[in-house]
């Protein structure tokens, strides 16, 4: 599930909070407080106001910078929330780690996709992926709570094609700076 705030950093905690109020997901003691009406409540407002700003040109720009820092947060959160009856230390590094990594890898190739749709789209793009973004931070989630083993294998290969993405990227930006040191030195 921490892997879906690559996506959309507030999808997961909501389907946290609804899975927590039904009984179907059980909380670490210290993240009862999701799976309240309060935090029900407040974590459907953030989604529903980071949807609708993704399908904002320029806006969506703009979040994609914030939210990779505040996917990696709240992917560890994610996963600090669910690992019941674990030594803090390991609880902690698996979360930094699995929840967090997993949640920064997948953010940073979703901006590096925005920014390539709005250059090569003039952001006209950007709609289609704002749509498929929150689809697979829903669909990611349900497998999360439904499918887990299947849900495992889909985050694994999608850390593979988000650094895939990545390092992709920054060849394409060595190149482009090579091919501009060797003009202008020539």
């Amino acid at each position: 599930m921490s892997a879906a705030c690559g996506f959309r950093v507030f999808v997961p905690p909501l389907v946290l909070s609804i899975s927590a109020l039904y009984g179907d997901l059980h909380l670490a003691p210290e993240f009862a407080w999701v799976g309240t009406y309060p935090a029900l409540l407040v974590l459907t407002a953030a989604t529903i106001v980071e949807i609708l700003a993704y399908f904002i040109p320029v806006v969506d720009n703009f979040l994609d910078v914030l939210e990779v820092p505040l996917a990696i947060v709240v992917g560890t959160l994610v996963t600090a929330a669910t690992l019941e009856d674990v030594e803090p230390v390991i609880k902690w590094s698996i979360a930094a780690i699995a929840g967090g990594g997993s949640a920064g890898l997948i953010d940073l190739a979703t901006t590096l996709t925005r920014l390539v749709t709005t250059g090569v789209t003039g952001g006209l793009g950007n709609m289609a992926v704002a749509t498929t973004e929150i689809l697979s931070a829903i669909v990611l989630c349900l497998l999360a709570l439904l499918v887990p083993f299947l849900s495992a294998f889909l985050v694994i290969m999608l850390l593979g094609l988000a650094l895939n993405q990545i390092f992709v990227y920054i060849k394409k930006i060595r190149k482009r700076k090579s091919s501009k040191d060797y003009h202008h030195s020539g």
